[in-house]
């Protein structure tokens, strides 16, 4: 019997007897731990019983379509922008991200005659270009709204821009592009200087219309002690007169409550007109006595540093433990001479992406899911669910304890090297 017979005879047996255990585990999605989400239960009854806004409104009253001003303001100096550029929303930023991109389909970014959807003939569909690997939810938008996606390599500065540059150029149906910019999902990446002054350009040569949609998800959701810097899109854009190309979306879901957060979005001012006068067909105005209470609550861009600081104390140590697991048990180890895998380290955002040896993320998925630990489904970050290599997996170790990150991560590693020998 050969060394690497008797160690998958070792890792069968081993996996049987976890298998046995009947575990319970999950590392499928990127939300907030119970211990984050209690760092702002002071949320509750902040108000006092005083609902007035700085400009005297009764925040428990319709209207106000573009948000209170300090609310604001205070999305303004989160996005490093202009108030009068800024409309604050409810509590989800897809939600925001879902209307702008259906608006601006359905009856234009300008007026009707500017619809997306009236550019696509014969058969045609509107396309839009999306970095993979990417956010599964991006993609179902454009599923949703029949939207062709076009994948795009990512690199470690973001998009391929010569790509991108080379598919909008020859193809005026492409209408947008996806993009969290720093510490995207899932690879961590953190856009360079070189890549964001591109993507300021890119409208010049785009075909009309074309938007970038720019979610700013992780902007403070940093895992270093000096994190790295994302050159502002906005302020480049307008150095380029681009600035209606830019849709820049932010939101406090993983600082505050994740599910009674504050979304918002920045743009041109004429482009903020144009979207707040479309929600107001849906809404006499969001929930300004949430956004009210956020501001009370952070007060400002210092008092929301210093929570992310507490948000960091909880998370650090968890992707602290899933990096501890790779390297120790997978660093190093080859079959058929080639690593059994490679993983991210980062900087900061909610997930370590891995990547399995050719062919092996679905059945690695399948081998966890078998002895009761849930990973995110193989192919969900690409568009269409489509991995050209199958390598994929979004591990997302922010809501378990560092208890159950120990044991499904022993599940993992102990499944990708037992995927990686039974198909040698």
């Amino acid at each position: 019997m050969t060394n690497a017979q008797a160690r998958l005879q070792e890792l069968q047996s081993a996996y049987q007897q976890i298998k046995a255990r009947k575990l319970n585990l999950d590392l499928t999605r990127g939300k907030p731990a119970t211990a984050q989400l209690d760092l702002s239960n002071a949320l509750d009854g902040i108000l006092q019983g005083n609902y007035r806004c700085a400009d005297g409104t009764d925040a428990r009253n319709y209207g106000g379509g573009l948000g209170i001003p300090e609310a604001r303001q205070f999305a303004a100096d989160y996005l490093e922008t202009r108030p009068a550029q800024v409309m604050v929303g409810g509590n989800s930023s897809l939600q925001l991200m879902y209307q702008y991109v259906a608006n601006a389909h359905i009856n234009g970014v300008r007026g009707a005659d500017s619809a997306w959807s009236k550019e696509a003939r014969d058969g045609q569909k509107v396309k839009f270009l999306c970095p993979a690997p990417g956010y599964d939810r991006h993609f179902s938008v454009c599923e949703a709204l029949g939207i062709e996606m076009i994948p795009v390599a990512m690199t470690e500065e973001g998009p391929d821009m010569d790509q991108v540059e080379q598919l909008v150029k020859n193809d005026q149906l492409i209408k947008g592009i996806w993009c969290v910019p720093k510490y995207a999902n899932p690879n961590g990446v953190v856009y360079s200087d070189a890549v964001v002054r591109r993507f300021a350009a890119l409208a010049n040569i785009a075909g009309a219309n074309f938007r970038i949609m720019w979610d700013n998800a992780y902007a403070e959701h940093h895992l270093v002690d000096n994190p790295p810097e994302l050159a502002n899109l906005l302020t480049l854009c307008e150095q380029q007169s681009t600035l209606d190309s830019a849709i820049v979306i932010g939101s406090t879901s993983k600082i505050t409550f994740a599910g009674a957060g504050m979304a918002f979005i920045a743009s041109s001012e004429a482009n903020i007109k144009q979207f707040a006068d479309y929600l107001g067909i849906s809404t006499i105005g969001p929930d300004k006595v949430n956004q009210l209470r956020h501001v009370r609550f952070l007060k400002d861009m210092d008092g929301l540093r210093s929570l992310m600081q507490q948000h960091r104390a909880i998370l650090q140590p968890k992707f602290e433990r899933v990096l501890k697991h790779l390297d120790n048990s997978l660093e190093g180890k080859t079959v058929n001479g080639q690593p059994l895998g490679n993983w991210t380290r980062p900087q900061g955002g909610y997930f370590v992406l891995f990547d399995t040896q050719p062919g092996l993320a679905d059945k690695v998925i399948k081998l966890c899911a078998e002895a009761g630990v849930k990973l995110t489904p193989a192919g969900s970050t690409w568009p269409y669910q489509k991995d050209p290599n199958n390598s994929n997996i979004r591990l997302a170790p922010s809501f378990p304890s560092l208890e159950e990150i120990d044991e499904a991560m022993a599940v993992f590693v102990l499944c990708v090297e037992l995927a990686s020998l039974e198909a040698a």
